[in-house]
């Protein structure tokens, strides 16, 4: 009987699992997840609810054990160490778990203290911050809204440029547009990190009448005189300030003996195995792949070692390989929406705002839970 615990149950650490149960027998496999709350969060849904356009919280989060095969455990704990030599994974309630194989899926958390004076900001980056923006774009009457990066890397790269985009959309539904400024602050020197994208959300924001301050990385706020300061000297007065926050790997990957540069577990860029261990694996956010830290990304990378540990466990050599692949749909407001795709050798092209992928980013929206967390998709 081989033993796969899976540390973190985001998007990659569910729907390895579940693809694990349909593709082993549990005569062979026993799969153990440890998740910390138990809650599985749809982080999408958050930029949505910050908006007011999602207010069931059915939506946004559900009970981890709802979405999970029947075959796997769930350990409702927090992974306070990982020893990848001796195979064990302690936690914080106390004992530990020995595994045969090991999936770390542990994704990025937030760290806005690391900003002075990020208390006079907001974010759509949890749950609750998303909701306290709601309430705070609710009752905005008009002024400067600044839109800011506190660091990179950060999840979602689209999202804040998609949020700037959304805003113009929301403020021109609620009939005072020409009463709101709209400031997007990045620490790039255009508006996202991938050229042929950057041209097209350019156009959107010229478009939209969004003022975009290029190379401004954040580097602390007055929350007393409302203005944001930036490493290279700028300054902006604000009346509203929406903040990506820094961004740091899992405490549980800090604690570890794991080799993990900044906090970023270094992995093999195709089987995601970590150096010198056949037996381990890191996916999504928790990684140091120089690509996208996107639930898409742990979709992808979460079938592929679930695929990969499922034919070792068989006696076949994997197979399965990641090759960089991304895939995304940016709303760019208006029901109309842009899709990224790109992998290791192939950059995105330049993408059209179309209806079609508006459409298509709903769909996945809709089949999160039932059809992508089951790894169907």
């Amino acid at each position: 009987m081989k033993h796969v615990v899976i540390v973190g149950g985001g998007t990659g650490g569910t729907i390895a699992a579940n693809v694990l149960a349909r593709k082993t027998s549990k005569d062979k496999v026993k799969i153990t997840l440890i998740d910390k709350s138990g809650k599985h969060y749809y982080q999408p849904a958050f930029l949505y609810t910050a908006l007011g356009e999602i207010k069931s919280e059915s939506s946004v989060v559900r009970d981890e054990s709802q979405l999970i095969s029947k075959r796997v455990r769930l350990i409702i704990d927090e992974a306070v160490k990982i020893d990848p030599a001796d195979r064990r994974v302690d936690l914080a309630k106390g004992g530990s778990l020995n595994y045969d194989y090991l999936i770390i899926a542990t994704g990025a958390r937030i760290v806005p203290e690391e900003v002075p004076g990020y208390e006079a900001s907001y974010n759509f980056y949890d749950y609750q911050s998303a909701l306290k923006l709601r309430r705070a774009l609710e009752s905005f009457k008009g002024g400067v809204i600044a839109i800011g990066v506190g660091g990179i890397p950060y999840k979602c790269p689209p999202a804040p440029g998609e949020f700037s985009c959304l805003l113009d959309y929301y403020f021109n539904r609620r009939g005072i547009r020409d009463k709101v400024e709209i400031h997007f602050l990045y620490p790039l020197p255009r508006p996202f990190p991938e050229r042929s994208v950057a041209g097209v959300m350019m156009e959107l924001m010229e478009r939209k009448n969004i003022h975009f301050h290029p190379m401004f990385n954040i580097e602390y706020i007055d929350p007393k005189k409302k203005i944001v300061y930036s490493l290279e000297g700028e300054e902006l007065k604000f009346d509203l300030l929406v903040m990506v926050p820094p961004h740091k790997g899992a405490k549980v990957v800090e604690n570890s003996d794991i080799k993990a540069p900044g906090g970023w577990i270094t992995v093999d860029k195709y089987t995601l195995n970590l150096p010198d261990y056949d037996d381990a694996y890191a996916i999504g956010d928790a990684t140091d792949l120089p690509i996208s830290k996107a639930g898409v990304v742990a979709h992808y990378e979460g079938k592929v070692v679930a695929e990969r540990i499922a034919a070792e466990v068989a006696g076949k050599e994997p197979t399965s390989r990641y090759d960089g692949t991304v895939r995304c749909f940016c709303d760019a407001g208006y029901r109309k929406a842009i899709t990224i795709k790109f992998n290791y050798e192939t950059p995105p092209k330049k993408p059209k705002p179309s209806f079609i992928w508006y459409i298509m980013k709903m769909l996945v929206n809709k089949t999160y839970w039932s059809l992508v967390l089951k790894g169907w998709v």
